[in-house]
């Protein structure tokens, strides 16, 4: 009988959970008592609570946050699920992302660097001067590849009134992006027409951080990657390989690094090439 009353401690013993247990679960608002006689204190659960009690109990095992298990368990049936496997899905690609960095950290750690570093092509190339509309940003490591696609679609759509886009966009690094580091970085598309990417800078005002810029023309150190060593922390030793490489060669950093994206990132497969890691040098 699913309206039949228990104790907390027959309803423990029904659920396979303990009695301190389900008290931190009334105390964490996911599954109250049935009724609470009101001389006595005692809580008493309805038997038909038992599947809420085992779901909130395995949802637990699985590092949910109660916010979620709230979610899961308020919508039940395949809507739970889709809530379920959402958070799931975000689980495995934060796995996936921290497995990459512990294998990358090991190989720094055992000394392999160098070993790493050599599968890099690394090359020079003169990028002559442009003008660049840009938006800029203080960003931690784990918004920039959302904010990175939102920015340069902006900045594209943009430059059909800045005359057309005249070479690959990119994404300047000022300062370092991290988990514990926000930069800025600015995401820059060079176009056509400076007059008038000024005159549209001017009606953006400070929505995004909008300006123009002429560039000069540079030399840059760089080295050729993947999509699927785009992502961090794989694009590290992409980085790093740069620097060991401009220091072998005896010449200097000029300026902050940056992803030149040359290819259609959507139609890309893993292993295509799409952007050079590039740094300005002297």
């Amino acid at each position: 009988m699913t309206d039949e009353l228990l104790t907390i401690g027959a309803f423990a013993a029904r659920a396979r959970l303990s009695a301190k247990a389900l008290r931190l679960y009334d105390r964490l608002g996911l599954l109250a008592p049935a009724q609470v006689d009101e001389a006595s204190g005692y809580r008493y659960y309805r038997a038909g609570q038992v599947e809420r009690a085992r779901l909130v109990a395995m949802l637990r095992q699985l590092d949910m946050p109660l916010a979620r298990i709230a979610e899961v368990v308020e919508a039940g049936g395949a809507a739970g699920a889709d809530v379920l496997a959402a958070y799931w899905a975000d689980v495995e690609a934060r796995v996936a992302g921290q497995r990459t960095l512990a294998e990358y950290l090991r190989g720094r750690l055992s000394g392999r660097s160098s070993e790493m570093y050599g599968k890099f092509v690394v090359e020079t190339f003169l990028l002559p001067e442009q003008a660049v509309i840009a938006e800029k940003r203080h960003t931690l490591a784990d918004e920039l590849p959302a904010w990175i696609g939102a920015s340069l679609g902006r900045l594209v759509a943009a430059s059909r009134e800045c005359g057309g886009v005249t070479a690959a966009p990119f994404v300047v690094y000022h300062s370092e992006v991290s988990m514990e580091s926000d930069g800025p970085a600015e995401s820059c598309v060079p176009v056509a027409d400076e007059a008038a990417a000024r005159a549209w800078a001017a009606e953006q005002g400070r929505a995004w951080e909008t300006q123009v810029r002429v560039e000069p023309a540079q030399r840059f150190a760089y080295t050729r990657i993947s999509k699927a060593q785009v992502a961090h922390p794989q694009i590290m030793a992409a980085f790093e390989a740069v620097e060991e490489w401009i220091t072998a060669q005896g010449l200097e950093q000029a300026g902050p690094c940056r992803e030149i994206y040359f290819a259609d990132w959507d139609a890309a497969g893993p292993d295509d090439v799409v952007c050079d890691v590039a740094f300005p040098v002297t």
